[in-house]
């Protein structure tokens, strides 16, 4: 399984290379072990950005809706929850993301055994996209009409029938293009990650971009990022539409 996802990365590399060098002289496409770490940082990204996406994703939703609903007037009003949840965010929102690294270093050598290399970055990146994609969801079933709300109060729903039913259910495609923001930001946080050790595409631009002033290289890894870019977009739009109703 994992030769053949080698070799399906590689093809699409080698499609990119093909792209890019219609733009620029791709000298290192020559050098197969560059072209082999061009693919290794490519899927390190991919896996760091699906594995710490999901669980931030899973966690900053339910961050969301717990600060929606223990709001002021809200459906489980109770200021207390609604105040540690809301500073939890405001703490991680303010904390630039190359100081979050070093903070969170022993946390991910406790969860994760390692504070380097893709996996030690993972921690970091959850906690670098939980009060972002938390936020958004806050703002999507802030936009949910309250008709429906208390309709469904008056019908006799429980908190967590309202929760699924109506809150989460009526702001699916609102759910889908913050999911969609959010998993454009956290790449740009994996690109960052590879500037201390975090591997990815981020650490092969540095390496051989910057250090080396490879600019073909520099430019291969920029359209990969975007390719990246339209697919989340592309994929998010897609079923934005299928699912508004």
């Amino acid at each position: 399984m994992g030769s053949q996802i080698s070799q399906f990365f590689e093809l699409i590399i080698g499609k990119v290379i093909e792209l890019v060098d219609h733009i620029l002289p791709m000298e290192f496409m020559n050098d197969p072990i560059m072209v082999k770490e061009l693919v290794n940082a490519t899927w390190e990204t991919i896996w760091m950005l699906l594995a710490s996406g999901i669980v931030a994703l899973l966690l900053g939703l339910l961050v969301g809706v717990v600060v929606t609903v223990t709001n002021k007037d809200g459906l489980l009003e109770n200021k207390c929850v609604y105040f540690v949840f809301d500073k939890f965010i405001n703490f991680f929102r303010a904390v630039p993301f190359v100081i979050l690294i070093p903070l969170m270093m022993g946390l991910s050598r406790v969860l994760v055994g390692t504070a380097t290399g893709t996996t030690g970055m993972l921690v970091t990146l959850v906690f670098g996209i939980i009060p972002f994609f938390a936020r958004q969801v806050q703002s999507a079933l802030a936009d949910v009409d309250s008709g429906l709300i208390e309709a469904s109060i008056s019908m006799g729903d429980s908190p967590l029938q309202i929760i699924t039913r109506v809150y989460i259910k009526e702001s699916i495609p609102g759910l889908i293009r913050s999911i969609s923001m959010t998993l454009v930001s956290a790449l740009g946080l994996t690109a960052m990650a590879g500037q201390v050790g975090g591997g990815g595409l981020g650490a092969f631009a540095i390496r051989y971009g910057y250090q080396r002033h490879e600019l073909d290289a520099t430019w291969t890894t920029v359209v990969i990022i975007l390719l990246i870019v339209v697919i989340i977009e592309s994929s998010a739009n897609y079923f934005a539409k299928k699912l508004t109703h």
